[in-house]
């Protein structure tokens, strides 16, 4: 049993980790951008947060892609199916480019009028419009750096994706106070030097992704045009497998995120300085969440894998112990969110009023994360890894729709409540979710072998 039980914690730790620390790398785009932003004032801060929010409805959909390809990945890894591997491959780069391509070209051609549906605030609107436009030129190379980092967590090459976000999150931070600031004579370029920055920092990272897939030899041969062909060439049953896990997980995350840009319309009609305040505070509940994802994205491959060999009733005990990890990581990130908030808006430039309001946001935040951690584990990781995606459509579609955006509005528009409470009455949806999921997770009828 002890054996067991160290083998349990060397794989959480060893898939964990570096998607953990590659979380948090991929967060701090956000929260470096802001700190240096927040120093040129309200409308900028909003501006980008209103920008990233619509940007965010491509980087969920990606996801999706993503998490199809783990829960097939994972699976096929845990059967030696190295045909079935080349396939996931080829099939989720492909869905991820044609993704890119509709949002890049909605960003290139229309980011005034997309921001149009967000605030009223014409100079704000601006400022948003200029960063989308711009920052949507890295989704192409975004999609496929995407699909390479989960393969490569799936067989247990964690490290290179890792490697490949410190790498882009340094220059990042270096193109960003060069380009926003006007330093090392680049002319000050403000919002567009936030986005100009990160674009130029997601393709490096692509290409430190790409350049190890193509020295390594087993990679190597997924390049190979007769691969990619015979991958892409389904049979029926095939291409009925494919979209009955795809296409729930699609529809899934691009509801939950459409819900999510509810709120932001919520925040941004609620005042320019509600809306500061809550951008304010994204890159902190990203660095959170973060912090945990690596424990999601093992329970994905660790429960895949089991359910690939057939091993039902270890799946489900390990399923356990991951909720209870997540669980015991989240109550001392709120705690610590709590001490240390104050410290963190103090560091941005805008009004006292601003950073107070900011401050409650965070301690709203810091009550609900352990339950949104503990459905990021459920929904996110082990439900899905038995490729039931429907099952976590449901879910996320009834809590969002059916409780978090209604009771958005309401307390928003009806109960005129303050922007920290409008936050934490539309978070109990995250409630109803753990609810449901957890009904579910017992009656085990999500642990299927694909």
């Amino acid at each position: 049993m002890e054996g067991k039980e160290n083998s349990f914690r060397r794989e959480l730790i060893s898939i964990a980790l570096p998607v953990t620390l590659q979380a948090l790398l991929q967060s701090s785009f956000g929260m470096v951008d802001q700190i240096m932003i927040g120093q040129l004032g309200s409308e900028s801060i909003a501006g980008i947060g209103l920008g990233g929010k619509f940007a965010s409805l491509y980087t969920v959909t990606l996801g999706a892609v993503a998490a199809a390809a783990g829960i097939m990945a994972a699976q096929y890894v845990g059967a030696k199916d190295e045909k079935g591997m080349g396939r996931s491959f080829y099939l989720n780069v492909t869905a991820g480019i044609l993704l890119a391509c509709v949002f890049l070209t909605a960003c290139a051609l229309f980011p005034g009028q997309i921001m149009s549906l967000y605030t009223q605030d014409q100079a704000v609107r601006t400022q948003a419009a200029v960063y989308l436009r711009i920052y949507a030129i890295s989704f192409p190379v975004m999609a496929i750096s995407t699909i390479m980092s989960v393969l490569l967590r799936c067989i247990g090459k964690a490290f290179f994706p890792l490697a490949a976000s410190f790498f882009s999150v340094l220059l990042n931070t270096g193109l960003n106070y060069m380009l926003i600031f006007g330093r090392g004579g680049f002319p000050a370029m403000g919002v567009r030097g936030a986005a100009a920055a990160s674009v130029i920092a997601q393709t490096a990272a692509f290409g430190m992704t790409a350049v190890y897939f193509w020295q390594d030899a087993g990679f190597r041969a997924y390049f190979q045009v007769g691969r990619m062909r015979s991958s892409l060439r389904l049979s029926g049953e095939e291409r009925t497998q494919y979209l009955g896990i795809l296409a729930p997980i699609l529809i899934c995350e691009l509801m939950w995120s459409l819900g999510e840009n509810m709120y932001a319309v919520i925040y941004g009609r609620l005042g320019t300085a509600a809306c500061a305040a809550m951008t304010m505070t994204g890159p902190v509940q990203g660095m959170m969440m973060g912090a945990l994802s690596g424990v999601s994205q093992a329970a994905g491959i660790m429960i895949g894998r089991l359910l690939g060999k057939g091993d039902d009733g270890a799946a489900y005990r390990d399923s356990k112990k991951l909720m209870g990890c997540g669980f015991a990581g989240s109550a001392v990130l709120s705690v610590l969110l709590v001490w240390l908030g104050g410290a963190y808006v103090s560091l941005y430039h805008v009004d006292s009023e601003v950073q107070r309001t900011a401050y409650m946001i965070l301690a709203a935040f810091a009550i609900i994360s352990p339950i949104k951690v503990q459905n990021m584990i459920l929904g996110g990781g082990i439900i899905r890894s038995g490729g039931m995606t429907r099952y976590v459509m449901w879910i996320d579609m009834i809590g969002t729709w059916a409780f978090g955006v209604p009771l958005g509005f309401l307390a928003a528009f009806v109960w005129n409540r303050p922007i920290p409470q409008v936050y934490l009455i539309l978070s109990l949806e995250e409630i109803v979710r753990f609810l449901i999921s957890l009904a579910v997770f017992r009656k085990k009828t999500w642990m299927r072998r694909l």
